[in-house]
């Protein structure tokens, strides 16, 4: 499926941000604008994101890879019933963990029964969707937020238990040590209506 565009204005974000935060408007300057993909395929992304938890990006690449071929090529997008379908022993062919078989098997199980209904998100609050996402053994509340930001192009989540994020912040603002949580959300407070646009930066401040 085709990307979706953002479902806000990249020139309102960025203008709202250099004005509220001059250590953004730093950072606008020296890495440019947001560079979001929005995604097509919720279930999709939900998928891969299972297969990708606790793995190093090459490892993580070629499980999926195999996994995706047990039910027809390595681009295969398995329907949720052909999941629930699958033994363990299948799993573990691929390289797929017993637990995360579990997972993947929940996730199937909510999209097959109507629990995670991905065209109702688009009506959703954020605060639904995480309710709903985290409702899936193996989704929390982290892989929620990024789901927000990244698959449905949601402008205000900030992922506050992010590493990246808290290093990112310590960096830009010279702080001593990566902030707690309760400094996290005091730090992003200025930046909402736009805080994903910001937590963006914070990732890119850590990169350089």
């Amino acid at each position: 499926m085709a990307a979706r565009r953002l479902p806000f204005s990249l020139t309102r974000a960025e203008a709202h941000l250099r004005a509220a935060d001059a250590v953004l408007a730093r950072l606008i300057d020296v890495h440019g604008r947001f560079l979001p993909r929005p995604g097509g395929d919720p279930y999709n992304s939900l998928l891969r994101t299972i297969l990708h938890q606790q793995l190093a990006g090459p490892a993580a690449r070629t499980i999926e890879r195999r996994w995706r071929a047990l039910y027809g090529d390595e681009q295969t997008v398995p329907a949720p019933a052909a999941v629930l379908a699958t033994s363990d022993e299948v799993f573990r062919s691929a390289g797929v963990s017993r637990q995360k078989a579990a997972y993947l098997r929940d996730l199937a199980a909510h999209v097959a029964d109507g629990g995670l209904d991905f065209a109702a998100f688009a009506r959703s609050t954020d605060d639904e969707v995480l309710q709903a996402l985290t409702a899936v053994h193996g989704l929390g509340t982290w892989s929620a937020q990024m789901f927000l930001m990244f698959e449905l192009g949601r402008p205000d989540v900030l992922p506050v238990g992010d590493l990246g994020v808290r290093r990112g912040m310590q960096l830009a603002y010279g702080l001593p040590e990566e902030p707690s949580l309760d400094r996290v959300r005091e730090i992003g407070a200025a930046w909402a209506p736009y805080r994903s646009v910001g937590s963006w930066y914070m990732w890119r401040a850590v990169e350089g």
